[in-house]
């Protein structure tokens, strides 16, 4: 009998390749304005907001029965406090990887690039637009960024051959990934909603995007984005 070749999904091959979900963190707190965020390294630190720990539960519940080898954060709170539902039901404990944390933001850290969003400013729109991150005053920039992301991933990658995983990080650190896997110029190259479940598989360092900005499991838990003058 001839052999046949069925019309299949997309096939994991090699057997040695990784399956990594990325997941933004929850919902974190609001920066207030004269304020800035507690910082670890540099880094503003908010926790998450009530609607963020709800958001981090249904992604437990989401992907609970979904064979997750490993799970992965950042050093941030945000992504400690995303991923420990998770975890917790998996029976594993988070790995954190220090160079999964977002971009630095220079002058803007701390809570002021939210206000700058808020405020719509020129220069923020300016960054917005250009998909780039070297605008920000005295930041990480998308050379830096993009590397020391790249290289963090595919460290993690290689320890887990043949194997799904979760890293869960930021919004920032997923639109870079998103661009090396797409070839894109864009370091902002997506941008993501509240514990949204990217897909990338690993073959041989190489990152191939699978699925992008994955919401099912929010139901009405998804976050609007709106410019101020909708807020009202």
């Amino acid at each position: 009998m001839a052999r046949q070749f069925p019309n299949v999904g997309f096939p994991r091959f090699p057997r040695s390749a990784t399956d990594i979900l990325l997941v933004r963190h929850g919902e974190s707190e609001a920066a207030v304005e004269g304020r800035l965020f507690p910082s670890r390294d540099g880094h503003g630190d908010p926790g998450l907001t009530p609607r963020g720990r709800t958001q981090a539960e249904r992604l437990a519940e989401r992907l609970g029965d979904a064979h997750v080898h490993a799970v992965y954060v950042s050093t941030l709170r945000r992504t400690h406090e995303t991923a420990a539902p998770l975890a917790t039901l998996l029976g594993l404990e988070a790995v954190e990887v220090p160079d999964l944390r977002e971009v630095h933001l220079g002058e803007w850290e701390g809570g002021v690039y939210r206000q700058m969003a808020a405020d719509a400013h020129p220069a923020f729109v300016d960054h917005l637009v250009s998909g780039s991150w070297d605008p920000i005053p005295g930041g990480e920039g998308d050379v830096a960024f993009r590397t020391r992301v790249n290289d963090a991933l595919l460290a993690v990658a290689r320890r887990h051959a043949g194997q799904q995983i979760a890293v869960v990080t930021h919004g920032g650190v997923i639109g870079a990934v998103v661009a090396e896997a797409t070839g894109s110029e864009r370091t902002m190259a997506t941008i993501v909603d509240q514990t949204s479940i990217t897909r990338v598989v690993v073959v041989e360092d190489r990152l191939i995007l699978r699925s992008l900005n994955d919401t099912t499991h929010l139901g009405d838990h998804v976050q609007a984005q709106v410019w101020p003058d909708e807020a009202d």
